[in-house]
């Protein structure tokens, strides 16, 4: 193995070099011992703070955030070299080359002139890519990825599937499904249901208000965001009124704590 040095100006490939060198036998134990698996709920915690940093606006932790990303990455690959599988190098020439492919309205002949025509080719080459080797044509479905976060996923298969046409006609008509998912629901608790059956109704309710959310071009998932957010907001100021009662929240009456409540929303929406 060459000499690592420490560079005082680093680049790409020395990051890789150090990743090398953490790996290596005279690297770092804990390094030498991570597996994909391993590493896999590290690159998903890392994204994850790239991703708040970007809703926060918070440009700095971004740029810091991005090279944890980047670090994953190479870490992954890492061990895909040193497992004999592949290199990171490979990863990058992968995405290159399929950039370029996916670009032929930059790169070749295809004339596209507004932002809205390019998911449509976008569409029509994933649907090239997805046939099998012997040329039976895979489901357009196949490439979502089934770790993503559910609401996400779910969007991401209806975004596919009315790519293809399979869509209402209107809002009207998925604001209709989610009346009769809503009630399906309501039966199925009402009328005894199996946990199986009212999971399933549950599950039915909230891709219909998926569907909803992206009729009115919002993303659900972020819509829950902003609740979870004003929720974490209103629940700490109820807390804190109980703190300075000396009180405790499970020592209080629903009435109490419906009034805490509704005091909270009024003291965060006046300030």
């Amino acid at each position: 193995m060459s000499e690592f040095k420490i560079s005082d100006k680093p680049g790409f490939d020395d990051l890789v070099a150090l990743m090398a060198r953490l790996r290596s036998p005279e690297g770092c134990p804990w390094d030498v011992k991570q597996t994909f698996k391993s590493i896999r709920d590290y690159l998903i915690e890392e994204v994850y703070e790239a991703v708040e940093a970007i809703d926060k606006e918070d440009w700095q932790s971004l740029k810091e955030e991005l090279g944890d990303v980047v670090f994953e990455a190479v870490f992954l690959g890492q061990i895909g070299k040193d497992e004999g599988l592949f290199d990171i190098y490979q990863s990058i020439d992968h995405i290159y080359k399929k950039l370029i492919y996916r670009h032929p309205h930059v790169f070749g002949e295809v004339q596209i002139k507004l932002a809205e025509e390019v998911p449509g080719l976008w569409e029509k080459m994933k649907k090239k890519e997805r046939a099998a080797a012997d040329g039976t044509p895979r489901s357009a479905l196949d490439g979502i990825p089934t770790a993503l976060p559910p609401l996400m996923q779910a969007l991401r298969i209806s975004e596919r599937a009315v790519s293809l046409g399979f869509e209402w006609d209107n809002l009207d008509g998925v604001l209709e499904k989610l009346d009769e998912e809503v009630a399906e629901f309501k039966d199925a608790v009402r009328n005894g249901g199996s946990r199986e059956e009212i999971e399933d109704e549950v599950g039915d309710m909230l891709f219909t208000m998926v569907n909803v959310a992206r009729k009115l071009d919002i993303k659900a998932h972020d819509g829950l965001k902003r609740t979870m957010t004003k929720f974490r907001k209103r629940f700490a100021v109820m807390e804190t009124e109980l703190r300075r009662k000396g009180r405790e929240m499970n020592e209080c009456k629903l009435d109490e704590l419906e009034a805490l409540w509704q005091a909270a929303k009024k003291e965060l929406k006046n300030s």
